[in-house]
């Protein structure tokens, strides 16, 4: 796996980011993880609308949240049983989507792909507003996503394979990955200092 400069990856992101495009990825991340959410009863609608706007106040004082984790604090969870609670939620969402991401226990072991940020600065930006790192880049040929919210994940996945066919005119093969909460705390601070 790369994580030093790759032939592959332009030094630009010809496709920057405005923050509108932020605001409409984190809005619509959250709008299908609350729908999520409330298909699978993990939540009570107050709970969900309570879990959302604590979301967009943590984002809104730079320090993001994901919706998993706001809905286990709403429900009353508190450290050390948070950590079950968002595993617990993240496995019945996972049931959401056509292919149930499998959870991988070593991710906080890979090293940070650090050359494919700097080359998709647009991507680290998203990255970073869902709470989802990229785990592994192998050129631009295999690209792996994870998150504790596989929604997030997905989407991420899906705006990845957009940049980088754009860019390369290839659609490059996605693993999406789902991380236990211990795992992801670390790897959002690793790569996002959040």
């Amino acid at each position: 796996m790369h994580s030093g400069t790759s032939s592959n990856l332009a030094k630009n992101d010809p496709t920057a980011q405005d923050p509108a495009e932020a605001a409409d990825v984190f809005e619509t991340c959250l709008d299908k993880t609350c729908h999520a959410l409330l298909a699978v009863k993990a939540a009570t609608p107050s709970e969900v609308a309570e879990a959302a706007e604590l979301c967009r106040k943590s984002k809104s004082d730079g320090r993001p949240m994901d919706l998993l984790e706001a809905t286990a604090k709403i429900q009353g969870r508190e450290e050390p049983q948070i950590s079950d609670a968002v595993n617990a939620l993240a496995e019945k969402l996972s049931i959401t989507l056509n292919t149930a991401p499998p959870l991988i226990p070593f991710a906080a072991k890979l090293i940070t792909p650090t050359a494919f940020y700097e080359s998709f600065d647009r991507i680290h930006r998203i990255a970073a507003d869902l709470l989802v790192p990229v785990i592994f880049v192998e050129d631009t040929d295999a690209i792996g996503v994870a998150s504790i919210n596989p929604i997030a994940a997905e989407m991420l996945s899906q705006i990845i394979q957009d940049a980088v066919s754009r860019r390369f005119g290839i659609r490059p093969f996605m693993t999406i990955l789902r991380l236990d909460h211990e795992s992801w705390s670390f790897l959002t601070r690793k790569h996002f200092g959040s």
